[in-house]
């Protein structure tokens, strides 16, 4: 792009973040820095660059979607980032919420099921200068145990159930936001205090199901 369709894309980033987010009630200055800052056109399909900011999400592939603006915004500001926290996300999908995740924390640790999408992710996020992420093709529900604990986990792809294995890697007075539900479902914001695990139910959301093998457990 030359300079003026990158200042054009610029102005629609800020008019987003004031339009669809800030004016919903997010209120994170970081969180609302991180989605002024981040290309969020340089992770939709060619084809889609002049819907990159349109207020819902888009496919990117392999059954994926790139997030609303907004929800991605919500979660962010729900996990309570801070400067050096270490996060865990599954579902690296197109490495949008990845980018603003890093952004704020300090280690972003992102986990993808489909191969194609995580190298995808990776090229643009490298490219872009984001040094503070590592990647891992896996099943999300197993999360990294290898890098546990972490403060604050994501998840982007909806599961039946709350997956066990991902609330053992929560820090003692960690946080993880997920959805939650197949036909019907809402985002999930889950506490770990101690050896205490308090869950609160927040608004409804509609996210690819997510898969692996706890569409088997």
């Amino acid at each position: 792009m030359d300079r003026g369709q990158l200042e054009g894309m610029s102005r629609m980033r800020e008019q987003m973040v004031e339009s669809q987010i800030a004016s919903r009630g997010i209120r994170d200055e970081r969180v609302l820095e991180a989605m002024r800052k981040v290309p969020r056109e340089r992770f939709v399909r060619d084809r889609d660059i002049s819907m990159a900011f349109f207020d819902g999400p888009l496919s990117i592939g392999c059954g994926q979607t790139i997030s609303q603006p907004y929800i991605v915004a919500y979660m962010t500001e729900k996990m309570g980032l801070k400067s050096d926290s270490r996060v865990l996300e599954v579902g690296t999908g197109s490495g949008y919420q990845t980018a603003v995740l890093a952004e704020i924390a300090a280690a972003v640790f992102t986990v993808e099921i489909v191969e194609d999408l995580s190298m995808q992710a990776r090229s643009k996020l490298v490219e872009l200068g984001y040094s503070n992420i590592r990647f891992l093709v896996g099943d999300g529900c197993d999360g990294w145990p290898d890098e546990s604990p972490f403060d604050s986990i994501i998840v982007t792809a909806s599961p039946a159930i709350v997956p066990q294995r991902l609330v053992e890697q929560l820090s003692d007075g960690g946080t993880m936001i997920l959805p939650v539900g197949v036909h019907s479902q809402y985002l999930e914001l889950v506490k770990r205090r101690g050896e205490t695990v308090e869950s609160e139910r927040l608004i409804a959301v509609r996210f690819v199901p997510m898969t692996g093998r706890i569409e088997r457990d």
